[in-house]
């Protein structure tokens, strides 16, 4: 059973990967008959892995198939929804999905006013499409762990992970995109001599030269390790919550083979976890979409 239950959990974390084999790598196949047949490459090749080892072994060429389906078609979901609604809105009293959606669009504008202290036409846009992306990513997580992955592997997929935000990747990928805006906006706003003063100048300065110049280094340690800092923690934030969560998931759903009284139990965990999660993976979505407000906010400065 541990075996079983180990294999089941480390199947339903590993992502569908393509990628590149070197040259020489050895790949294990079964057949129908459950015999393993071991094949050698004689070039590197480009396919998809058919293990968690085949994967490692790609390297840095490889991509999550899977985390990247899944988060651009909800991305795609998303733009048809706000399109549409865009398109029936006027200025009566809106109704269903529409008065839903303008809530949404209200919520995120006020907070976008009262949380950045610049100008900009991107914030806000931004924000919305953030705060809804990731709430779709997240939401991912509340649909059974086994539903996708069996019906995809009635398809002949090995792998299929549906929660990209429980892929890192995907969330210190966004977190380096806002990034690069706080870096942009940060020499566009300050000009690069401010924004290497506000490097070096900061937090500790002096009015003798001397001192000061004795200040610079550790000043620019302190500070590039804080603006490092920022998307590093929320990207590792967002993946941190919703991996937990998956898992939880995972391991409720092997509570269900251990038997009628565990099952029973496993079902009520489960609705009492998925209860709890709306609330995780909304605040989740509202706290990368608040972080990247007040970055954004703080990169328009000018000190």
């Amino acid at each position: 059973m541990a075996g079983n239950s180990q294999e089941y959990i480390s199947h339903h974390l590993t992502n569908l990967t393509y990628g590149k084999l070197p040259a020489g790598y050895v790949r294990h196949h079964t057949d129908e008959q459950g015999h393993t047949h071991a094949e050698e490459l004689s070039e590197a090749t480009w396919t998809m892995a058919h293990s968690g080892e085949e994967a490692a072994a790609m390297g840095f060429s490889a991509v999550h198939v899977d985390s990247l389906g899944w988060s651009i078609g909800l991305g795609g979901l998303i733009m048809l929804l706000f399109w549409r609604m865009a398109k029936k809105a006027s200025s009566g009293v809106p109704t269903g999905m529409l008065n839903f959606v303008e809530m949404i669009v209200e919520f995120i504008d006020n907070t976008v006013k009262e949380s950045f202290h610049g100008r900009s036409a991107l914030v806000a846009p931004l924000a919305l499409t953030i705060f809804t992306w990731v709430f779709m990513m997240n939401f991912m997580d509340l649909i059974p762990v086994d539903v996708l992955p069996t019906l995809f592997g009635a398809l002949g997929v090995h792998y299929m992970k549906v929660v990209p935000s429980t892929d890192v990747n995907v969330t210190l990928g966004m977190a380096l995109f806002v990034f690069a805006l706080m870096i942009f906006y940060s020499i566009k706003i300050k000009g690069i001599t401010g924004f290497v003063a506000e490097l070096t100048l900061h937090p500790f300065h002096a009015k003798n030269p001397l001192v000061q110049a004795i200040f610079v280094p550790v000043n620019f340690f302190l500070e590039i390790v804080a603006l490092i800092a920022k998307p590093i923690s929320l990207g590792l934030r967002l993946f941190g919550n919703m991996y937990a969560g998956e898992m939880i998931f995972i391991l409720i759903a092997l509570m269900f083979s251990a038997g009628i009284a565990l099952g029973l139990m496993a079902g009520v965990l489960q609705w009492a976890w998925a209860v709890f999660h709306i609330l995780v993976i909304t605040l989740q979505a509202f706290i990368f979409m608040m972080l990247t407000i007040v970055y954004l906010s703080m990169a328009h400065e000018d000190h």
